[in-house]
């Protein structure tokens, strides 16, 4: 169990002892930085003028060109709450004479643990300051990478320690490709991620969030959760915990984690965004039809929204600014990952919300910030008022009900919970198509 940090303290007080290992009350002042090298030669592509870097200062950004040619860009720093913010992120993949911005900004805005005996709810982001649990990591832990040092001061002592905590990385992923063409001739590539994480211990749990940059242009956004089960949660033995270890005495308590994720998008530097979702039906064959139709629908999102996913439902956010050269707005769908919604509380009974800009609105539940009224509310269901989308910030919410098992004991095997932004015509074609095949785009057989 875990008893919440007290705003009203000076010092943190009343923690319970399965809640030992939390760090309290600390804020991220400073961080050292680097630029993570290549992971292997870029491919050969023609010459551009050199693209500007990060709006930041080097100790604080992070620039890396994968083997495949695309590079990303982006700034970087760290609260006591949230953790790991990136700012700021473009992405230029070959053939793009300038980054393309994505995202303003993104972060982790809540995990919330609810118990499932009702007696203990945590809002790990806000209550516990997760930012402020950042812990050392060893080399092998980063393989291949650097790990950057963050000085953590102590706002109730004078000492400033410093935490190795921050992995930047480059890590295959794979086919990116696979295409036999005429005559047997096989064209293929390994795909490359630049590959961001943190570690955060709250209490018995170690979260790892991982940011995944995908030469694609594709972003991974995960959270695991790991470390020990709580000693102390041990009694639920009526259906609301699984036994764990000899016979069926120990009952460890099942209980859900709902992460929330905030990001803030400036396609193509403008946060003026818009918003689509849509739909797809399937109907039966008709009128000497060979199989059935499916037929998909645009619905604009213009005003504040709380959305449901469903089958074949999706949604993206489409540049306001921004064209590829196929002459086509730029945009980024929403692939959602295996999720378990939890509905014991309004804000977690949605899977995503779209809300209009509002800078004190930074977590999705327990927003420590008053918005100026009470009447605010402090959570993202509150905010979907009604107010015209013109600056969209979109909340993700991916829920994990964790039923303990046997193997969760010692250490517990990660568990991931997280989702995707992939690319909808950003680029005219594949931004990773080989040169012989950089005339086939559109109709090409036509004879137009």
């Amino acid at each position: 169990m875990r008893v919440p940090y007290l705003k009203s303290d000076l010092r943190p007080r009343g923690m319970s002892r399965a809640r030992k290992g939390a760090v309290l009350g600390v804020s991220v002042a400073a961080l050292a930085a680097g630029v993570t090298a290549g992971a292997g030669p870029a491919v050969a592509r023609p010459k551009a003028a050199p693209a500007p870097a990060a709006d930041c200062s080097a100790a604080y950004r992070i620039e890396q060109k994968l083997s495949t040619g695309t590079t990303w860009r982006m700034c970087w720093r760290f609260e006591a709450k949230s953790g790991l913010v990136l700012e700021k992120i473009s992405y230029q993949p070959p053939g793009e004479t300038k980054p393309i911005r994505v995202l303003n900004s993104a972060k982790i805005a809540q995990i919330h643990v609810p118990y499932d005996d009702g007696t203990n709810e945590y809002n790990d982001i806000t209550d516990y300051n997760f930012g402020s649990g950042l812990v050392d990591m060893a080399p092998a832990e980063c393989p291949g990478g650097t790990i950057k040092t963050v000085k953590v001061p102590d706002p109730f002592t004078s000492e400033t320690p410093n935490v190795k905590g921050l992995c930047t990385t480059t890590r295959a992923r794979g086919h990116a490709y696979r295409m036999q063409a005429d005559g047997n001739k096989v064209f293929q590539t390994q795909g490359k991620d630049l590959l961001i994480y943190t570690v955060n211990k709250v209490g018995w749990y170690e979260y790892i969030t991982e940011w995944r940059f995908s030469d694609d242009g594709a972003i991974n956004m995960n959270v695991g959760a790991t470390g020990s089960l709580s000693p102390f949660d041990y009694d639920a033995g009526d259906g609301r915990g699984w036994p764990i270890g000899k016979g069926a005495k120990s009952y460890a308590t099942s209980h859900s984690h709902n992460v929330f994720w905030r990001l803030d998008f400036g396609l193509d530097g403008s946060s003026n965004t818009k918003v689509e979702q849509y739909d797809s039906v399937v109907s039966p064959p008709a009128g000497g039809q060979q199989g059935p139709t499916a037929k998909t629908r645009r619905t604009r999102v213009t005003k504040e929204l709380a959305g449901d996913a469903k089958n074949m439902r999706w949604w993206r956010v489409v540049s306001a600014t921004g064209k590829n050269k196929d002459g086509h707005a730029r945009s980024y769908e929403f692939v959602p990952g295996a999720t378990t919604k939890y509905g014991g509380r309004p804000f977690t009974q949605h899977d995503i919300y779209f809300t209009q800009y509002n800078k004190c609105e930074q977590y999705a539940s327990n927003n420590v910030r008053s918005c100026g009224s009470p009447l605010h509310g402090t959570s993202v269901d509150k905010w979907v008022n009604g107010q015209t989308l013109t600056h969209p910030v979109a909340w993700v919410n991916v829920g994990f009900h964790h039923i303990a098992r046997d193997e969760d004991q010692q250490p517990m095997p990660v568990h991931w919970q997280g989702f995707s932004l992939v690319p909808r015509d950003v680029t005219a074609m594949n931004p990773l198509t080989p040169p012989a095949l950089a005339g086939e785009n559109g109709q090409t057989n036509s004879g137009s």
